[in-house]
C-alpha cells in the first residue's frame, strides 16, 4: 500500500472574515505582553500557495518533485502557528477559552466543503471505480467523518496483503484527522497551565514537552513502524507544536533584527525547496527527515514577524501566491480524488500532462466551492454569532455524511455475468486424471468475455478472504516474531506429520496442503511469515522503510523448531521476490543489474536447507503471478476478461532466480515440484478457471482455487500412492 498521500490544511483569509486560523480569517494577537496583533500575514497566504504546488506537482508524477510530500508538514505549522495565535489572543482577552466556540468555528470553516468532496468522491468511486475497491472505500468516507481515517490507514499499512493495493481517493484526508486530533488537546492543554503568573512561560514548557516527546516518538516509530509513525497523530503533533511555539514566542521574535529576519525567511524557504526535490518515497519520514520542512516553515513564518523590505514575503506575499494560497483547501480536497478517478472515468492511463490538466480542473473545483461553498458559509451571521449554530451545523453534516456511507457501502456496483461456468473443484476432484482435467479448464478459460455468474468467490469478496491461519495467529504479520503456538491442522492425531513454512505464499497454499493432511492422514502445523522469505538473507522491506529484522528473527526460531521436531515431511515454500532487495554484508543492498544477487538467494537457500539435514524436503515453487490485482481487473473488464489472461513467460517472477534455486535443490536431493501447469497452460494464465477466481489480489490464490487444485498437490505430494 502507498501511504505518501497528503493534504493542506487550510488558507489564510483576510481580516473581514470569522477569526479561524484554518483560513477564515487573520491571525488575531496574542496576550498583550506578547506585542501587538500580527496583522494580515501574506507571506502565509502565499507559503501555503508553495506548499500546495509542491505537492500537486509530486501526486502529478513529477520526478523532480517526489518530496512535495512535505508540503503537508508546512501545513501543520501553519495551523499550529495561527491557531495558538488565536487562542492566545482569545486568553489575554478574557482569561479562558471558549471551546464551544473554538470547535464551532472549525466546524463552520471544515466541514462544509469536506462533505461536498467526500460525497462526490464516494458517488464517482461508485460510478468509475472497481467494484472491488466501493466497499473499502464508503469505509474510508466513515472514518473520515470522524476524523479517524489516519488510524486506518496506518493499521493498514502493516497489512501485508494491503500493500499493493491501490491508494483511495479518499486517503489525503488523513492530515485533517491528524490535526483535529491534536486540536482535541491543545486548547483544554492550554487553559490548564495557563492560570495565574508567568502563564506564558508555562505554556512554553508544557509545548516544549509535547514537541520533545512527540518528535522522539516519531524518530523511534519511523524506523521501527513506518505507517504508524507517518500516519499517527501522536507523531505528527510536535509538528503543529513547532508552529505553536513561534505564537508563544511571537513578542520575542517580533525584536529580531530585520536584516537577520530576512535572512531567516530566505533560507526557510530554500530548507522547504530542498526537502521537495531531494526526498522521495524511499525516505524514512517524518522521522528526523521531517526536521528540515518543518524548521524551515517555522523560520519563514518567524522572520516574517520582523522582516521587511528584502524578505522572502516580498515574493511570496503577491498576488498569484496569495491566490492560491487562498483556495488552498479546496484545491487539496478536490485534487487528489480528481487525480485518482480520471484515468477509470476517461478509461485512459495516467500521464504526467494529463494528470497537470486535471490538477489544474481540480483547481477550478475548489474555486466553484470557495464561492458556492465555503465562504457563503463561514461568512452566514448566524453561525458566526452563536456557537451552538454553528455545532449543530457541523453535527448534522457529519451525521449525514455518516449516515450516506453506511447506506451507500451496502450497494456495491453490479457486474456483468455470463453463463454459469463448469464446477472447478468438482471437475478436478472427480477426475480420473486432475492434470489433464485442469488443463482443460484452463484452455476452456482463456479468451473470456464475461464473469460467470456462477463464479467463486465473487470479485467483490475475494479480497476479504484470508486462510484460516491468519485468523489463528499462526501467519504473522511484519512486526510479529515470538511463534508460540501449536498451530496443528490436518489431522491432530495423525501418526505421521507435516510442516508448511514460508512466507504468504506459503500460506496461500494452506488450504491446499490443509485439504491433502487431512485425506492422508496427517498432522500439519503449518507457521508463515508475511514477506519472510525461506533463505538465510536478511532484506529491505519497503512498507517498513527498513530492514527486515523481524524476518530474520521469526525465520531462526522456526527453522529451529522444525530441526528439533524433525517431521516425516517439510513443505517448504516462497515466492521468489526479494521485497526491497537483499542486505550484503556490508549493510548495502546487492545491486540488481545482471541479477548479482541470484548467487547469493541460492546461497542462503542451501544454509537454510543444510538446518534440514535428514528430514524428507518438498520444495514448493512460486505460483505464477497475474498483470495487475485480479479482482479489479475483472470487475474493470467484466465484458472482456480475455484483457486479463497473462503470457506465461511474464507470469514466471525471478525465472533465472527461479531455475537456479530449483537446480540447486535437486542436486541436494530435495524434491522440487513446480505448480505452473495447473494455473496456465502452454502460453497463458487467466485469471478466473471454470467457475473460480484464481486470485484474490497480485498474486495469492483464493480460498477456492486453492481446494480445487488440491487433488493435484495430493498427487505430487505423494507421487507413489
Amino acid at each position: 500500500m502507498n501511504y505518501s498521500v497528503h493534504t493542506p490544511i487550510v488558507g489564510q483569509r483576510p481580516p473581514s472574515s470569522t477569526g479561524d486560523a484554518q483560513g477564515s480569517g487573520a491571525p488575531a494577537a496574542p496576550p498583550r505582553a506578547q506585542g501587538p496583533h500580527i496583522g494580515f500575514r501574506p507571506d502565509i497566504e502565499g507559503l501555503r500557495a508553495i506548499a500546495v504546488v509542491l505537492v500537486v506537482l509530486s501526486h502529478a508524477g513529477i520526478s523532480t518533485f517526489a518530496g512535495g510530500y512535505v508540503g503537508v508538514d508546512v501545513f501543520f505549522v501553519i495551523s499550529g502557528f495561527l491557531i495558538t495565535t488565536l487562542l492566545l489572543k482569545e486568553l489575554g482577552k478574557t482569561g479562558t477559552i471558549s471551546l464551544p466556540g473554538f470547535y464551532a468555528r472549525r466546524a463552520i470553516r471544515l466541514l462544509p466543503v469536506s462533505t461536498v468532496v467526500l460525497v462526490a468522491t464516494v458517488v464517482a468511486a461508485w460510478l468509475w471505480l472497481p467494484a472491488t475497491r466501493f466497499k473499502s472505500i464508503s469505509l474510508d468516507a466513515l472514518f473520515s467523518t470522524f476524523y479517524g481515517i489516519n488510524w486506518r490507514l496506518a493499521y493498514e499499512g502493516t497489512d501485508y496483503l494491503n500493500a499493493t493495493a491501490a491508494p483511495s481517493p479518499l486517503q489525503h484526508l488523513w492530515s485533517l484527522a491528524v490535526e483535529e486530533q491534536f486540536y482535541l488537546i491543545w486548547p483544554l492543554l492550554l487553559l490548564a497551565v495557563w492560570a495565574g503568573r508567568r502563564a506564558n512561560r508555562r505554556a512554553l514548557f508544557a509545548l516544549s514537552a509535547l514537541v520533545v516527546v512527540s518528535l522522539i516518538v516519531s524518530v523511534q516509530q519511523t524506523t521501527s513502524a513506518a505507517p504508524w509513525a507517518y500516519f499517527g497523530s501522536h507523531t505528527r503533533a510536535w509538528e503543529l507544536g513547532i508552529g505553536a511555539l513561534v505564537a508563544v514566542g511571537a513578542g520575542f521574535l517580533r525584536r529580531t533584527p530585520k536584516a537577520l529576519a530576512a535572512v531567516l525567511t530566505w533560507g526557510g524557504l530554500v530548507a522547504v525547496v530542498i526537502a521537495a526535490v531531494t526526498f522521495d518515497e524511499a525516505t524514512a519520514f517524518p522521522g528526523y527527515h521531517a526536521l528540515l520542512p518543518v524548521l524551515g516553515t517555522a523560520a519563514v513564518i518567524a522572520g516574517g514577524t520582523s522582516a521587511e523590505g528584502w524578505g522572502a514575503g516580498k515574493l511570496i506575499g503577491t498576488g498569484p501566491f496569495r491566490f492560491i494560497g487562498k483556495l488552498s483547501y479546496g484545491w487539496y480536497l478536490w485534487h487528489w480524488p480528481v487525480l485518482m478517478i480520471w484515468p477509470a472515468a476517461f478509461a485512459r492511463d495516467a500521464s504526467i500532462k494529463t494528470n497537470l490538466i486535471f490538477a489544474v480542473a481540480a483547481l477550478g473545483l475548489a474555486w466553484v466551492t470557495y464561492h458556492t461553498v465555503e465562504n457563503p458559509v463561514r461568512t452566514r451571521p448566524g453561525l458566526r454569532s452563536r456557537a451552538r449554530n454553528g455545532l449543530a451545523l457541523g453535527l448534522v453534516l457529519s451525521a449525514s455524511a455518516a449516515i450516506f456511507a453506511l447506506i451507500i457501502g451496502q450497494f456495491t456496483p453490479p457486474l456483468p455475468a455470463g453463463p454459469a461456468a463448469a464446477d472447478t473443484q468438482a471437475e478436478v476432484a472427480a477426475a480420473a486424471d486432475p492434470q489433464a482435467r485442469i488443463t482443460e479448464l484452463i484452455t476452456a478459460s482463456l479468451g473470456g468475455e464475461k464473469l460467470p455468474k456462477n463464479l467463486n468467490p465473487k470479485v467483490t469478496d475475494a479480497g476479504a478472504q484470508s486462510p484460516q491461519i491468519y485468523d489463528d495467529q499462526c501467519h504473522f504479520n511484519y512486526t510479529q516474531v515470538e511463534q508460540n503456538r501449536e498451530c496443528v491442522y490436518g489431522d491432530p492425531a495423525g501418526a505421521k506429520t507435516m510442516y508448511l513454512i514460508g512466507d504468504s505464499h506459503a500460506a496461500h497454499w494452506f488450504p491446499a496442503v490443509d485439504d491433502v493432511a487431512k485425506n492422508n492422514g496427517w498432522k500439519l502445523v503449518a507457521l508463515t511469515k508475511a514477506a519472510c522469505q525461506l533463505p538465510q538473507v536478511l532484506t529491505y522491506n519497503s512498507a517498513l522503510k527498513r530492514n527486515y529484522t523481524e524476518c530474520v528473527t521469526w525465520r531462526d526460531q522456526i527453522v529451529k523448531r522444525v530441526a528439533d521436531a524433525k517431521p516425516d515431511l517439510l513443505v517448504m515454500a516462497s515466492n521468489d521476490l526479494d521485497n526491497g532487495g537483499i542486505v550484503g554484508e556490508d549493510g548495502q543492498i546487492i545491486p540488481r543489474a545482471g541479477a548479482e544477487d541470484d548467487p547469493v538467494w541460492v546461497a542462503r537457500w542451501k544454509q537454510t536447507w543444510a538446518k534440514f539435514n535428514g528430514i524428507p524436503k518438498v520444495l514448493l515453487q512460486d505460483t505464477p503471478w497475474p498483470a495487475e490485482d485480479a479482482p479489479e481487473c475483472a470487475a474493470e473488464n467484466a465484458r472482456r476478461l480475455a484483457k486479463c489472461d497473462r503470457p506465461l513467460t511474464r507470469a514466471i517472477a525471478e525465472k533465472n532466480r527461479r531455475e537456479l534455486v530449483a537446480g540447486a535443490a535437486r542436486t541436494a536431493g530435495i524434491r522440487v515440484i513446480d505448480p505452473t501447469p495447473w494455473f496456465c497452460d502452454a502460453t497463458k494464465c487467466p485469471i478466473i478457471v471454470g467457475n473460480v477466481l484464481v486470485y484474490k489480489d497480485n498474486s495469492h490464490m483464493t480460498l477456492a482455487y486453492a481446494h480445487a487444485i488440491s487433488p493435484l498437490l495430493d498427487r505430487a505430494l505423494f507421487p507413489a500412492r
